[in-house]
């Protein structure tokens, strides 16, 4: 939850567990993430192979797989899921390709002679991490590997955990049809390190994306500056504005929804009528024991589910825009007004007719999203995050030149940068004849 909030008045009729902590040792997870990180970078292979089989009882001839081993997973999965990922994939796509289309390169003349311009350049090689375990990702890997290489990504290189022991197949088929240039069966710290810093078999890239667990996480933090990243996920959140025409069991069902991810994902209600948060309520307690995943859900919504009563809409997307959640519903008669209202969130799901699972899964916009608040200052991934937008500058008129190393001799001497001073003091020698002492002691002269 945010540390602090502003001063909405709010009554809270159902709040998040005041139970003891979990305790435990809060730098066990850095330290263990350390060690993993540092025997990969020491040993390469051998310390890969060695966590692969410690963790995930995997270590075969090659992590890599071949082009008939992914053929293989691929004719292995029923033809409607792979129909149903082509759909899906297609989503992401048009929406990935709308976003390029959006970004403008352009050149300008800002004086006669001085050429000035904006490039997107796509980055080289990048990683597209899906989680498997209990629930595997399918979904990450059209996010993460359909955006890159709409983006122009040469090199994607995507990596996930066995699954029992084996191939994960449906994440391998999503991974080959997103366009993965090569796909390793390889999971936990021990793939994000190998991505990171490069291997005998697994070449580094310069950016990682993807979700994952907090050990995967707090990899990604440590290696972030030696390798890009998409951003650093905590637990799934989800929040909801409702007024008191939000139909309850709707709205139970979608907070329900995310909260089945792990017991340490928050879900909140924020609303205008204290009859419908009861009622909320009461469907959560009816609906969770008939949940497969209420092992997950029931913690989650003990420990962090919340429920507001405030007086007014505007007051709900002011508290909204404080918990700055990454997934924001609004079931309100007017949903739009919070489009133009809201500023701090990762999604926004417009009405009733949309909720979260769509965007985890098929509408199209991406999954990775800020968490923890961070979407007060961060958007989730897009195509842009694989793009560098670089710049360039061209002066072909000494005048001009000529005009530009005055000032910047000047501005650099405020300074005290003398270097610099002397760049542009050699070009108003050069194309000006002017004359400069230190110019003169290093024997240059120009005719």
């Amino acid at each position: 939850m945010p540390p602090q909030r502003t001063a909405i008045s709010s009554r809270m009729i159902k709040g998040p567990s005041e139970g003891p902590s979990k305790g435990g040792d809060p730098g066990a997870v850095g330290r263990a993430v350390a060690d993993i990180i540092a025997a990969v970078r020491a040993r390469g292979d051998e310390a890969v192979r060695q966590y692969s089989e410690r963790f995930d009882h995997w270590a075969p001839a090659s992590f890599r797989l071949t082009q008939d081993e992914i053929a293989g997973a691929v004719a292995r999965v029923p033809e409607q899921v792979l129909a149903d990922i082509r759909f899906v994939q297609q989503q992401v796509r048009t929406m990935a390709e709308r976003q390029l289309a959006s970004l403008t390169e352009f050149e300008i003349e800002t004086l006669p002679g001085v050429h000035l311009g904006q490039k997107n350049i796509p980055i080289s090689a990048s990683a597209a991490y899906v989680p498997g375990g209990r629930y595997p990702m399918l979904a990450s890997a059209h996010m993460t590997i359909v955006t890159a290489k709409v983006a122009g990504v040469a090199r994607v290189a995507a990596a996930t955990p066995p699954m029992d022991g084996a191939i994960p197949d449906t994440t391998v088929a999503g991974m080959a049809l997103a366009g993965a240039d090569e796909i390793y069966i390889l999971g936990g710290v021990q793939a994000i390190a190998a991505l990171a810093v490069g291997t005998n078999s697994i070449p580094k890239v310069d950016l990682i994306a993807g979700p994952g667990n907090g050990f995967v996480a707090e990899a990604k933090r440590q290696l972030y500056g030696e390798v890009g990243i998409d951003l650093l996920a905590g637990p799934t959140e989800i929040l909801i504005v409702a007024d008191d025409r939000a139909d309850p069991f709707l709205t139970a069902v979608d907070l329900l929804s995310q909260a089945e991810h792990g017991p340490d994902s928050p879900a909140v209600l924020i609303t205008t009528s204290e009859e419908l948060g009861r009622a909320v309520l009461a469907h959560v307690d009816a609906l969770l024991p008939l949940l497969p995943t209420h092992d997950n859900a029931g913690p989650a919504w003990r420990d962090h589910g919340e429920i507001h009563v405030v007086a007014t809409l505007s007051d709900a997307y002011a508290l909204a825009d404080d918990f700055a959640f990454e997934h924001v519903q609004i079931f309100t008669r007017e949903p739009r007004e919070a489009l133009e209202t809201m500023r701090h969130y990762g999604a926004l799901f417009l009405g009733e007719g949309t909720c979260v699972p769509y965007g985890d899964k098929t509408i199209g916009t991406n999954h990775v999203l800020p968490t923890r608040g961070n979407a007060r200052h961060s958007g989730g991934l897009w195509v842009g995050k694989f793009l560098r937008t670089v710049t360039y500058q061209e002066v072909t008129d000494r005048q001009a030149s000529s005009r530009l190393a005055e000032v910047t001799g000047r501005a650099a001497r405020v300074e005290h940068f003398e270097g610099h001073a002397r760049s542009a003091d050699a070009r108003l020698a050069k194309y000006r004849g002017e004359a400069f002492d230190w110019v003169s002691a290093a024997g240059q002269h120009w005719h």
